[in-house]
C-alpha cells in the first residue's frame, strides 16, 4: 500500500538564501529599467541613488532623530493596541452577551478610515507623538481583538468541560486552557499589527508633525525629491522586518508548549 509522502521544504539557509536572490533580483530590475529609460529615473529614482541616500543618511546621523521618533510611537502604539485588543478580546469571548450587545459597534467604529481619524486625533491630542500612537492603536486594536476572540471562541467544549470537572477554577481555565488556545491567534496578529503600528506612525506623521521618517518623505515629495521618498519608504522597509523578526523569536520562545510534529515508523515483523 502506497504511502504518501510529505514534501519537505529547504532547510532554514536556503531559504534566505532565496530571499536575498529576490530582494537582489527586484533591486536589478529596477536598475535596467530605469538605466535604460523604460522607467524614469526622475518619478521611480534608482536604486543606487537611494541606497547612498539612506547610507549618507545614517552616516551622518541625519535620521536618528526622525527614526527614533517613528519607532517610539510605533512601539507604543504596537503595546497599548495590543493590549487592549488582548483584554477586550478575552471578555468579549468569555461575555456573550456584551459581545452581542456591542457587535454592531464594534463592526462600525472598525469600517471608519483611519485617514479620516487622523485629523480628529490632531485635534484631540496636538501634533506630538501621542495622536499618532491613538491612530496607530485603532489600527492595532482591532487586528489583535478579532484574533483574540476566535481564538478563545476556539476552545473545544471537550476540553472545557472535561476542566470543569476536574475543578478547575476561573484564573486554571484561563491558564491552561483558554491562554494556550488564543497565544498561536495572538502572535498570527502580531506580525500583521507590527506594520500597522508603524503604517499608523507614519501616516499620522506625514498628515500633521515636525519630526518622523513620515515627516522626512513628506517634505521629500514635497520638493519631488524621488530619491528622498523611496529612501525613506526603504528604511521603513528594513525596519519592519527587523521588529517582525524579533517578534519570531518571542513567538518561538513562548509557544514551545507546542506537541512536535508526530512521526510514524513502520516495523518489520
Amino acid at each position: 500500500m502506497a504511502v504518501a509522502r510529505v514534501k519537505r521544504l529547504p532547510s532554514r539557509p536556503v531559504i534566505l538564501l532565496l530571499q536575498v536572490a529576490v530582494l537582489i533580483g527586484f533591486f536589478l530590475i529596477w536598475h535596467v529599467l530605469t538605466a535604460t529609460k523604460i522607467l524614469s529615473p526622475f518619478f521611480f529614482g534608482t536604486p543606487l541613488a537611494v541606497l547612498e541616500r539612506t547610507w549618507s543618511d545614517f552616516a551622518s546621523g541625519v535620521i536618528w532623530y526622525h527614526l527614533g521618533i517613528t519607532l517610539l510611537e510605533t512601539a507604543l502604539a504596537f503595546v497599548i493596541g495590543t493590549v487592549a485588543g488582548i483584554a477586550f478580546g478575552f471578555w468579549f469571548a468569555r461575555a456573550p452577551l456584551v459581545s452581542i450587545v456591542f457587535d454592531p459597534y464594534i463592526k462600525a467604529v472598525n469600517a471608519l478610515p483611519r485617514v479620516v481619524l487622523a485629523p480628529i486625533f490632531a485635534l484631540w491630542l496636538g501634533l506630538g507623538i501621542w495622536s499618532k500612537v491613538a491612530l496607530g492603536v485603532t489600527l492595532v486594536f482591532f487586528i489583535v481583538f478579532f484574533n483574540v476572540y476566535q481564538g478563545v471562541k476556539e476552545v473545544s467544549p471537550v476540553v472545557l468541560a472535561n476542566a470543569k470537572m476536574l475543578g478547575a477554577s476561573n484564573r486554571h481555565l484561563f491558564r491552561h486552557v483558554y491562554l494556550p488556545s488564543a497565544l498561536s491567534w495572538v502572535f498570527s496578529s502580531l506580525h500583521t499589527a507590527v506594520g500597522f503600528a508603524m503604517v499608523g506612525a507614519v501616516v499620522g506623521e506625514y498628515l500633521g508633525s515636525a519630526a518622523g521618517l513620515g515627516y522626512r518623505i513628506h517634505q521629500a515629495e514635497g520638493v519631488f525629491d524621488t530619491v528622498g521618498v523611496f529612501s525613506g519608504m526603504l528604511v521603513l522597509t528594513i525596519f519592519v522586518v527587523v521588529i517582525d523578526a524579533v517578534v519570531t523569536v518571542i513567538e518561538k520562545r513562548l509557544l514551545h508548549w507546542r506537541p512536535q510534529e508526530a512521526q510514524t515508523t513502520n516495523a518489520q515483523g
